[in-house]
């Protein structure tokens, strides 16, 4: 983008020219030399030293590169501030004058903080001042309302649930529209005012009124529910409310409570379980884990039994539920019957984990193999997501036991078919197979790979070129999957060596892209690619693939006026 030396400012970014005018004004300039006619070389000093490059011809700024990140525009702050420098006797700039280290600095007062004047006001005011501006300021925002009732909670004594479902109630409400819908742009307002309200049951907690805490978040859980299944929670922010209100129940139950406490949420938990509140949502089943926390008595674990023996649930939440009601019976049971439920329930990819595990405690090495052998066999048709599972378990059952040829033989597999890795596969190949042959191996691994049709498998390959420094291969990998996303992603590792390799493939790129995409969103997408072929050093080749749009395209106006500004 070639403009006037003079008149710059015209063309740049009011928010770019203010801090690259700081950047100047700040000293963060070195004296540019220059390199040429008309050419300049300069460091600023930012995040790192920054180089900034500038050809200027008859007045006019024809060229412009610095190797900062940068690429949302034609102009980075870093070039802006060496304009600035040059310029500073046209325009009538100062520079902050610098602080001499040879002089001791004179001890300044310290400046008081928002805090500090907070405080300040706070001592100053008078008792009555303070409580008319609250009570006034309670009438004017129901959100600091809710807020004070619930953070000075102990002082209403008729304090109860249905005080802050009120409280939410109108909070919903005031975000629905007529039919009781809360739209995704409205969320966010009811975020914010639930939020307010937790602040206050963690503010609570904090204090030790468990009770307030028990109160503020049933509340929230319960109407908040409600808003979720009838409004668009797409960004979380309704979920939110209910998720923290959990934790907190969470972390009560996880306490030594006093009695009256303890049973108001474990009825409160067994209840809600039972009439189902919380619908499929996982929070039914956090009713019954709060519930497992504070379970004591034999009637209160026997209704527990109860209660799980006759619930009718997926799939999904069955194996939860079973693998809540393994803990609560070697809690409160003890080792034998939980073995026993263990045993039982085998089937269960959660008890048979912790199956595998309790055999590894007591090196019972056998008995761990053939339990994550028929985990193998019992998923493989239905679930053969969960083979990986076990498999990873024989693997660290072949650690245990050091035999190497096990380990290589399961490391491969999980190395190749597992795309959600437990442990680095790759690595442990590496420590486990001899060197001189390793490279025999990797070769026959990545032949394997190649050979491949799962979509994955190229990922592998570009992993092992990279733990091999096979930067060559790496290239040859980007030559065959040309497109932004893979480009960014290895092309740091290839960057010293092949930049030119680079630049041509970001060519390519830019032609694959505008074939099949079109608006100004991608124009600007695609320039922001040329501006860092640019600043890899392909001025040239950035020219000739903007020549090539301009022809290729003539009639996308704002891909042109795009163009004009790179």
């Amino acid at each position: 983008m070639e403009i006037s030396f003079n008149e710059f400012e015209q063309y740049i970014d009011d928010k770019i020219l203010k801090r690259g005018l700081s950047y100047f004004k700040n000293n963060k300039v070195n004296q540019p030399i220059e390199t040429g006619i008309g050419e300049y070389e300069a460091t600023v000093e930012g995040t790192e030293d920054y180089t900034v490059k500038l050809v200027i011809r008859k007045d006019m700024i024809l060229e412009h590169v610095c190797n900062c990140p940068y690429d949302w525009g034609p102009f980075c702050k870093h070039v802006v501030a060496v304009i600035f420098y040059l310029q500073q006797d046209q325009l009538n700039l100062k520079r902050n004058p610098l602080t001499k280290t040879s002089e001791i600095p004179a001890v300044k007062k310290k400046r008081k903080t928002l805090a500090d004047k907070v405080i300040s006001m706070l001592e100053n005011a008078s008792h009555d001042d303070l409580k008319q501006f609250v009570r006034i300021k309670a009438e004017e925002d129901r959100g600091f309302r809710n807020q004070l009732l619930a953070y000075f909670a102990q002082y209403n004594t008729s304090e109860s649930k249905s005080f802050y479902v009120n409280q939410v109630k109108s909070i919903v409400s005031s975000a629905s529209d007529r039919y009781g819908f809360v739209s995704h742009s409205s969320s966010r307002d009811v975020y914010y005012e639930v939020n307010n309200l937790l602040e206050s049951a963690q503010n609570q907690f904090d204090r030790g009124n468990y009770k307030s805490t028990f109160f503020i978040c049933t509340a929230i859980m319960e109407e908040m529910v409600k808003a979720v299944n009838y409004g668009d929670d797409s960004s979380g922010y309704l979920s939110f409310g209910i998720d923290s209100s959990f934790d907190l129940l969470v972390r009560i139950g996880t306490l030594q409570l006093d009695e009256s406490i303890r049973k108001l949420l474990l009825d409160y938990c067994l209840k809600a379980y039972g009439n189902n509140t919380f619908g499929d949502w996982d929070w039914h089943l956090g009713c019954l884990h709060i519930a497992s926390l504070l379970l004591k008595t034999e009637a209160e674990i026997e209704s527990f039994f109860v209660l799980t023996d006759h619930s009718e649930v997926s799939e999904y939440s069955l194996e939860e539920m079973q693998a809540i009601r393994y803990n609560v019976l070697l809690k409160c049971k003890g080792e034998n019957q939980a073995a026993e439920y263990l045993e039982a329930h085998i089937s269960n990819s959660k008890l048979r984990g912790i199956a595998i595990e309790n055999a590894l405690k007591t090196e019972s090495y056998e008995k761990a193999i053939g339990i994550a052998v028929d985990g193998i066999k019992y998923d493989k048709k239905d679930r053969p997501g969960l083979i990986h599972e076990w498999y990873d378990w024989l693997l660290r059952i072949a650690q245990k036991q050091n035999d190497t040829e096990k380990i290589i033989e399961y490391a491969r597999f999980l190395f190749v078919d597992n795309f959600r890795s437990k442990q680095d596969y790759y690595q442990i190949l590496k420590e486990n197979i001899a060197p001189e042959s390793w490279f025999s191996f990797v070769n026959e691994l990545a032949k394997d790979l190649r050979k491949s049709s799962r979509w994955d498998h190229s990922g592998l390959l570009a992993k092992i070129y990279i733990k091999e420094e096979w930067w060559d291969k790496l290239l040859v990998y980007l030559q065959k999957n040309p497109d932004f996303p893979t480009i960014d992603t290895y092309s740091e590792y290839l960057i010293s060596n092949y930049s030119g390799e680079i630049i041509n493939l970001y060519a390519v790129a830019v032609k694959k892209y505008m074939e099949n995409n079109i608006g100004r969103g991608h124009y600007q997408s695609i320039c922001r690619y040329i501006r860092r072929m640019i600043k890899l050093g392909g001025r040239d080749e950035s020219n000739d693939l903007i020549a090539y749009l301009r022809i290729e395209y003539p009639k996308r106006k704002a891909l042109l006026e795009e163009l004009n500004m790179i």
